[in-house]
């Protein structure tokens, strides 16, 4: 007679397996949420049901993984190079990584709180008082369709001068000359770029004066959609 160890394994192995799957399915639908709808409908959607952000939350971290570089670290050393004195807005902080690596006073920002640290709010609506913060950043973070806004927000608390500094995965950028150019539309110029990286672009700015209003049509990025596995 066989023994059930055996049988129990692969049972328990295989609701392991549709149990991943599940959680994968569900990371690619809110992902897709987050991606095709403003930061209100985001801010919407996790307010109403706080635990999908930890679950998108744990597949947004296997897919970053994978990859040989965190770009939340190229942020961390750019910090430690600068004066721990600035003051830093992180929009989509996460689980402030960046606050808990670098000795500056950081506000973090995101639409659901894993840290005491965060403030949870819109991103296009931070409770910030204008032009308090030196530098602003958005690591993985320019999600929403209504980016103009979003980038005007960091305008907005940003000192003049400030730095803005954005880290994004890379095949988002359809013509990153085009976004440059809106960027300066934005009240930014571009002080660096790097785009070496096949997994992520980093982008430096330097606030120049407020916005000009009207559209910036070269502000485009595309969604960052995961296949199924």
């Amino acid at each position: 007679e066989a023994s059930p160890e055996p049988r129990s394994g692969r049972s328990a192995a295989l609701r392991a397996r549709m149990e991943e799957r599940l959680l994968g399915a569900r990371f690619r639908y809110l992902n897709q949420q987050l991606y095709t709808g403003s930061s209100r409908d985001a801010a919407r959607l996790f307010r109403t049901d706080p635990a999908a952000f930890h679950l998108y939350h744990r597949g947004f971290e296997r897919q970053v993984r994978r990859w040989p570089e965190r770009p939340v670290q190229r942020i961390v050393r750019y910090l430690r190079r600068r004066p721990a004195s600035l003051v830093v807005a992180d929009f989509g902080c996460g689980d402030c990584t960046l606050a808990a690596s670098v000795k500056n006073q950081v506000h973090c920002f995101d639409l659901v709180a894993l840290s005491p640290r965060v403030t949870v709010c819109d991103m296009a609506k931070v409770p910030l008082a204008a032009e308090s913060v030196d530098v602003a950043v958005f690591c993985l973070a320019l999600m929403g369709t209504n980016l103009q806004e979003i980038l005007g927000e960091a305008n907005r608390v940003l000192k003049l001068g400030g730095t803005l500094m954005v880290a994004e995965v890379a095949s988002r950028f359809e013509d990153t000359h085009a976004f440059l150019k809106a960027m300066t539309q934005l009240g930014f110029k571009t002080v660096s770029k790097d785009l070496s990286s096949s997994y992520f672009y980093v982008l430096e700015f330097a606030k120049t004066g407020p916005a000009r209003p009207g559209a910036a049509p070269g502000l485009r990025l595309r969604p960052c959609l995961y296949k199924r596995r």
